[in-house]
């Protein structure tokens, strides 16, 4: 479960990127409902991993994209299967694994940890089935390839412009949970959005809260490491087996949830 806190973070990231951010403005409705994307797509690409048919799964999450193209605001052409813009969704997946295990987790990773755990999601992209010429070796080029994508590549595209502008401030009229009605959104916003938001900011690399100018203060800083540190000495009490259950049972909630709205692409 802990593997999804930084999930936030890697969404903005990927909104940030200039393909990414031009797909989903002119493929989605992401401006009327930005949450509806996150709970479409997480459970089908936890599938990937997680479900006995992975690589079939893999590989129409890949065919989804095929349609996903034009020009962004800039005039820019972009693509969704375009290697290192399709790579770059993924890196910001194989960026939140590992920024989870160092913040949220109690234990500590070893140099042989960080290198199985790269060539794990290695294995894991290779399951969509497009090129792999952008992949980094190893876990030490990854890092530096994806602090060169933050440092050079990221921008504040109109999708990113909005949805920082929720982290900050908020929304009455979006929906965050997929599920129970306005009546359960409304509590559960009241719950989460604080949360959320330091999660969110928290998580991201600094120089990437530098370059877009995002608020973060010593408080903000505080907050952030008490919420880690209570994450991983609650998580210590949790048995494993429970832990599984519970991100399988979500996931497979949340998917039954939304299938019927899934992103169709036109014929």
């Amino acid at each position: 479960m802990r593997s999804l806190l930084p999930g936030a973070a890697a969404g903005l990231m990927q909104l940030m990127h200039p393909g990414i951010g031009a797909g989903v403005t002119e493929h989605s409705a992401f401006f009327d409902a930005p949450f509806d994307r996150i709970h479409r797509s997480v459970p089908q690409i936890w599938a990937t991993i997680l479900a006995p048919d992975g690589v079939t799964r893999a590989r129409t999450i890949r065919d989804l994209h095929r349609a996903i193209g034009g020009r962004d605001e800039h005039a820019r052409r972009y693509h969704a299967l375009e290697p290192e813009t399709f790579w770059w969704a993924h890196a910001t997946f194989t960026w939140e694994i590992f920024k989870a295990a160092e913040t949220f987790h109690p234990g500590t990773l070893t140099a042989e940890d960080h290198e199985q755990m790269y060539a794990e999601t290695v294995t894991w992209y290779s399951r969509y089935g497009v090129s792999m010429r952008p992949v980094p070796a190893d876990y030490a080029a990854f890092q530096s390839k994806f602090w060169h994508v933050c440092a050079k590549t990221l921008e504040l595209t109109p999708a990113a412009a909005r949805a920082l502008e929720i982290a900050k401030h908020g929304s009455e009229t979006i929906t965050i949970l997929p599920v129970g009605g306005p009546r359960l959104d409304r509590a559960g916003r009241l719950v989460i959005e604080r949360p959320l938001r330091l999660l969110a900011f928290g998580c991201l690399p600094p120089i990437v809260r530098q370059r877009f100018d995002i608020p973060w203060s010593p408080l903000d800083q505080a907050q952030f490491a008490a919420l880690a540190l209570a994450n991983r000495q609650g998580y210590r009490m949790m048995p494993t087996g429970i832990n599984h259950w519970a991100l399988r049972s979500m996931l497979r909630y949340i998917g039954a949830q939304t299938r019927r709205n899934r992103y169709q692409p036109a014929a």
